[in-house]
């Protein structure tokens, strides 16, 4: 495995110590000791320690994970039920100056329809206690491309346009740190593709970002680091790369729907990459496989020299539920 990443031993499940590579940066931006957080008797985070540093970070995990608690404990808009945070060196539950230096996004909408965005980006700046010109606040707005629509109500915007102003008032003051939950929801291809140019533009300033998401991809196209969080444990963390090469490396469960089910999943069998194959009731294969990518260059071959036509091909278990139910519970 590449350098960089730290999975948790499967034999051991989650290792909950483990320190993020922090060699692209000058120290935490973010340091969690220990740290857990419970509703009642509902655990949502479960004695997480790590270290975050400089530039992009993703913070990745399936709905429900614990991955908006997490990021609410980090900028403390939540108490932790145990453990220590720090934030930017300093503890944000006690040193409220520490607002100043970040921009927050939160995942619910939280934007004021009968503003104006222009309206809306200023009392951002005013709840900071930022004494911004007006110049500043139009060119966070234009940062974000929505000079056009600065002056109309928020309830006459799409959701895309609206996490687009939620973005510009996190960008007021120019923080030094960015902590974006979900903030791609609701975006379409190009303000997802804009939004992506804002973030590299951020951490090229200088600046760092954490942003989370449910969405493998999403996270890959943007963050060089990325903490991986199960049912509020730590699953993996460290260089996105390595860690996608362990994911790669997990078994699926892959559905072929062909001409010819019985022939096809007796050549299946011979496969080296191939562990198991079934037949299902309604006439289509299903083949546990080692190695997607060897069975995708495989498999036309092997249906082309047996005439066998190929109708779909489809990973039955490629959720982020599944990689990280491998990852924790081996």
């Amino acid at each position: 495995m590449q350098h960089g990443a730290s999975i948790p031993d499967r034999d051991n499940h989650v290792q909950s110590h483990t320190e993020i590579d922090t060699r692209n940066g000058n120290g935490a931006i973010v340091s969690l000791d220990s740290v857990s957080k419970w509703f009642g008797n509902v655990v949502a985070v479960s004695d997480i320690t790590l270290k975050i540093g400089s530039g992009i970070t993703g913070l990745l995990g399936p709905n429900g994970a614990g991955k908006t608690t997490l990021l609410r404990m980090m900028c403390g808009l939540y108490s932790t039920s145990e453990g220590s945070v720090r934030l930017l060196g300093t503890d944000p539950r006690t040193d409220h100056d520490v607002y100043k230096r970040i921009g927050i996004m939160t995942e619910n909408e939280s934007a004021y329809e009968f503003m104006t965005g222009l309206e809306f980006v200023r009392l951002s700046a005013r709840l900071k206690d930022l004494r911004r010109e007006e110049a500043h606040l139009r060119a966070a707005i234009e940062r974000v491309d929505m000079s056009f629509a600065l002056d109309r109500k928020i309830s006459t915007y799409s959701r895309g346009m609206r996490q687009r102003i939620r973005l510009a008032a996190a960008l007021v003051g120019d923080p030094e740190l960015l902590i974006l939950d979900e903030p791609l929801n609701g975006a379409d291809p190009t303000q997802r593709l804009r939004f992506q140019e804002i973030l590299h533009q951020t951490a090229e300033e200088g600046r760092s970002v954490i942003i989370s998401s449910h969405i493998l991809e999403e996270v890959e196209e943007v963050s060089e680091s990325v903490v991986l969080v199960v049912n509020g444990k730590l699953a993996a963390q460290g260089d996105f790369h390595a860690i996608r090469a362990a994911l790669d490396d997990r078994p699926y469960h892959v559905k072929i729907e062909c001409s010819d089910p019985k022939q096809l999943g007796g050549e299946l069998a011979k496969l080296p990459a191939v562990q198991s194959v079934q037949f299902d009731p309604d006439g289509s294969i299903v083949v546990l496989t080692t190695n997607v990518a060897v069975l995708q260059l495989d498999l036309p071959v092997l249906a082309q020299h047996n005439d066998i036509r190929l109708t779909r091909i489809q990973p039955i278990d490629d959720s982020l539920e599944s990689v990280f139910s491998y990852l924790v519970e081996g």
